[in-house]
């Protein structure tokens, strides 16, 4: 995965997603959950890549950070609760989706 479309597409297929821009700015595109509004994947482009924010369990965080050199703490959210994950290629599709997934798990609860 190295394209947002990706990534917006793959976050569109959770029950009760829907696409958001909340800062009337085209960079930054958010999927959010539609029974609580809480957004579990924030897009935007970065440095030359897109980057994807992505909530995390505590018990997982510091996992991905240690095993993916992009597996940054999360950009302009709270370190401790989200990750930013760089779509450089790097990091394996099936990881970024089960990333993503987690997230929505966290959001829309259990």
């Amino acid at each position: 995965m190295r394209e947002r479309k990706e990534i917006i597409d793959f976050g569109l297929t959770f029950p009760d997603v829907y696409v958001d821009t909340p800062f009337h700015d085209d960079n930054w595109v958010l999927l959010r959950y539609r029974k609580n509004k809480k957004a579990f994947a924030w897009t935007y482009e970065r440095n030359g890549y897109i980057w994807v924010n992505v909530k995390v369990d505590s018990e997982w965080r510091d996992f991905w950070r240690r095993t993916y050199p992009s597996v940054l703490p999360g950009y302009h959210q709270n370190k401790e609760h989200w990750n930013s994950i760089i779509l450089d290629g790097t990091v394996p599709d099936r990881e970024i989706r089960r990333m993503i997934a987690e997230s929505y798990d966290l959001i829309a609860g259990k």
